[in-house]
């Protein structure tokens, strides 16, 4: 079966974006210096273990849902598409929190995002048509029909 390469890096960047979310989990448990700005008028409070837990949340989430991508888990495609989409829309909505703080970083980090909801929504119906065709049987003559 031929994989649609938006197919394959929407897979590759949620598994990887959800890595990156784990480790930065594990940092914020284990950060014990004063963070950025005191995390003042931060979106989810002041408490960086409320991040971590956010973090580690949202990168087993990311993570599963690019496996479920991958065709490792039985799942149907469409299901695992709207997996990947909500779980590429949740990574950047947590990226917005540190707007303020990283601005630079957090609209590459949404920008990516956008890239594989695109990759996984808009080539779609293209790969479902590719899959429920049926292969062209050969003719009499010899040649394909359609």
């Amino acid at each position: 079966m031929k994989r649609s390469g938006w197919l394959t890096f929407s897979a590759a960047v949620l598994i990887i974006a959800g890595i990156m979310r784990v480790l930065d989990a594990i940092w914020a448990f284990r950060y014990s210096g004063t963070p950025v700005d005191d995390l003042h008028n931060a979106v989810f409070g002041h408490s960086l273990t409320t991040y971590g837990w956010i973090w580690l949340i949202v990168g087993v989430v990311l993570i599963a849902s690019g496996c479920l991508l991958t065709g490792r888990l039985t799942l149907g495609a469409e299901i695992s598409r709207w997996i990947g989409v909500v779980a590429a829309a949740i990574g950047a909505i947590t990226a917005v929190s540190w707007l303020p703080y990283y601005p630079v970083w957090s609209l590459v980090y949404i920008g990516i995002a956008v890239l594989v909801i695109y990759g996984l929504i808009a080539h779609f119906e293209h790969d479902v048509e590719q899959h429920a065709r049926p292969a062209a049987q050969p003719t009499a003559s010899g040649t394909p029909s359609e």
